[in-house]
């Protein structure tokens, strides 16, 4: 357990209102079962891809739901086909045919995804164990460091990364989320927490009536491989326009080939890099919202086209197509092969930062 301890207290089983504990999990010491809480909400972690495995958040009627997709039995996360909250890496999204060029030099990724790249590919950071690296609490925060060390060539991408990843839940009920990674050789990177969101705890199986607004008023257009033109299109008079809050089953059956949304959007910033507003998801019987802050410069919305009821999930309850949204904060996908998106290079000397924080909230309305 990396000289962190479990950590039981008699405030703590008496209710002290921030905590952090960690604790084996049953039949398999590899992995951890961890749990930060503060006030009313509690978010549950594991070190098999840095996951996010619960979020239990109050309703306006003050009922704690986990509104977050997940297994019930930890040791699923090995496999997890669908992300169930992970940090994917190295490159979150898809790079085209899993091949780019860099200083002069070719490099072919693993491919998984149709021909092309997904996630940081066949075992890519969502699948690996992750280190506890700290843990930390006072009166108004806690927090759990993981970090991941990526060997150079590992799925192909140059380099020795080291990763870390930092949840922190603070008083106000927001979520943050910290990356930062360095490398001794070039490499692209792209971090991202694959959460699936539903506020009614899945009671509606479905995220159709869930409320979405976007602060984007354009979005890279895709080929006909599921990765960029290159194009960067308004969202004006298409059904990708979020910039009011809208009900997502309106327009979801305008993407026939992706079964649903399976997009980026270009989020409006004020500076590259500044923490800013991107989007607020809501959900108007329980009362419950989302609001995402990023300093990425893009988002991908995804509404989980393919899930089919084949996953019981940890709610009790199989997830249906349509079941979660997905709201990945990210670079653009396949950067690297469009010189005019932001950049996703990481040189030596350098380090990458990026912050997510969500936050939760509830209208009473």
């Amino acid at each position: 357990m990396n000289n962190i301890q479990m950590k039981y207290t008699a405030a703590q089983e008496a209710g002290e209102k921030v905590s952090v504990t960690v604790q084996p999990y049953p039949g398999d010491e590899r992995i951890l079962r961890l749990r930060l809480r503060n006030g009313n909400i509690i978010v549950e972690l594991t070190n098999i891809g840095a996951a996010i495995t619960s979020i239990f958040t109050p309703g306006k009627n003050g009922e704690l739901k986990n509104i977050v997709a997940g297994y019930a039995d930890l040791a699923s996360y090995l496999l997890n086909p669908d992300y169930y909250g992970v940090v994917v890496g190295r490159y979150a999204n898809r790079i085209a045919a899993g091949h780019f060029s860099m200083n002069g030099k070719e490099y072919q990724l693993s491919v998984n995804n149709g021909g092309n790249h997904l996630h940081g590919g066949v075992q890519g950071f969502s699948h690996k164990f992750w280190t506890l690296a700290a843990v930390k609490e006072d009166e108004q925060q806690c927090s759990v460091m993981f970090s991941y060390n990526s060997a150079d060539g590992e799925e192909g991408y140059p380099g020795n990364l080291s990763v870390s990843v930092e949840y922190l839940l603070d008083d106000t009920g927001k979520l943050h989320v910290h990356y930062s990674a360095i490398t001794d050789k070039s490499t692209p990177v792209n971090l991202t927490n694959h959460s699936y969101f539903n506020l009614t705890g899945f009671e509606v199986p479905s995220i159709l009536d869930h409320s979405l607004a976007v602060n984007a008023a354009a979005y890279t257009e895709k080929s006909e491989n599921d990765t960029p033109s290159g194009k960067i299109l308004p969202v004006a008079n298409t059904a990708l326009d979020f910039r009011k809050p809208r009900k997502l089953r309106e327009g979801i059956d305008q993407f026939p080939a992706d079964m649903g949304f399976d997009h980026n959007f270009v989020l409006d910033k004020s500076a590259e890099n500044n923490l800013e507003k991107a989007a607020v998801l809501s959900e108007a019987s329980s009362g419950r919202t989302v609001t995402v802050y990023t300093s990425k410069p893009g988002m991908q919305l995804y509404t989980a086209n393919y899930w089919n009821g084949s996953i019981v999930g940890a709610q009790g309850v199989a997830y249906q197509q349509h079941g979660g949204v997905a709201l990945e904060t990210q670079s653009f996908p396949d950067s690297v092969h469009h010189p005019h998106f932001p950049s996703a290079i990481l040189h030596p000397g350098e380090q990458y930062r990026s912050t997510t924080i969500f936050e939760f909230g509830i209208n009473a309305d």
